[in-house]
């Protein structure tokens, strides 16, 4: 057996321990779900009606305003679904279980692949409950099937790029706390974003940071492909911010699983 194939036997060992933890507890899910619909909820019927007004032309409303919220809401359930896994990381560094997997004969990346894969998996079915939640207070799409099927490949893009992110803030975290704390900012980005409001109507100088933050060319993608407004260049620029966190991130977290224990 090659050395990729053992890997990938790993990795597929390490998974399965991350789904039966998802399926044993299954409300997880469900409650990483809960914050982002509380917060669809929230923006539909309390300020939908007024921030809606400015969008399309002025008479927007609620109606518009749900279609233009959606996007943001996905993007914070996928951070809220990577900063989970910097939690789950975290734990298995300060109880003990990531030194007794170093002593066995298995592929050290597994591990790691093992958190991401069973990370991603539940972030993707949140992003799919908070949909239908969506779709429940009248957003309406007219994306045709294909579209959908592409904004599926960009959320699992993203999220494949912040839960490598988280698995690197989990491992350099001293504490659970610490853990919790360090990805905090990636769910503040979608409203520091066009996740909320158009960027047009921010102040210059939030404005530019609006724009060239990575969360917004993603959340524009998404608009775009579910609204038929068009992307531009958003995917492009979604791609390259995706490819390069996600590079980044990996080099940094495979340096810190392979460190010393003693941290040296």
């Amino acid at each position: 057996m090659s050395t990729l194939s053992y890997a990938l036997t790993d990795s597929a060992t390490m998974l399965r321990r991350q789904l039966r933890h998802m399926l044993r507890y299954p409300g997880l899910t469900v409650q990483l779900a809960l914050m982002p619909i509380i917060f669809l909820l929230l923006f539909v019927y309390v300020f939908g009606g007024t921030l809606g007004n400015g969008i399309g032309g002025g008479s927007g409303g609620r109606d518009a305003y749900v279609n233009y919220v959606v996007p943001g809401i996905l993007m914070m359930m996928v951070a809220l679904g990577a900063t989970g896994t910097a939690i789950s990381v975290s734990m298995d560094m300060t109880q003990g279980i990531i030194a007794r997997f170093r002593t066995m004969a298995i592929a050290r990346v597994s591990v790691l692949t093992g958190h991401v894969v069973g990370s991603m998996i539940q972030t993707m079915l949140g992003c799919g409950l908070v949909t239908v939640a969506a779709l429940l207070v009248g957003f309406d799409p007219n994306a045709t099937a294909v579209e959908w099927i592409v904004v599926a490949g960009v959320l699992a893009m993203i999220t494949f790029a912040l839960t490598w992110l988280c698995v690197a803030l989990g491992l350099a975290a001293k504490t659970v706390e610490s853990a919790s704390n360090t990805p905090t900012p990636l769910t503040i980005l979608p409203f520091l974003g066009s996740g909320f409001v158009p960027t047009d109507s921010m102040p210059g100088w939030l404005r530019v940071f609006a724009d060239y933050q990575p969360f917004t060319p993603i959340m524009e993608t998404i608009r775009g492909l579910l609204l038929g407004t068009g992307i531009g260049n958003s995917g492009v620029v979604s791609i390259a911010w995706c490819a390069g966190i996600a590079l980044v991130s990996y080099i940094w977290a495979k340096k810190l699983f392979n460190r010393d224990p003693a941290g040296k």
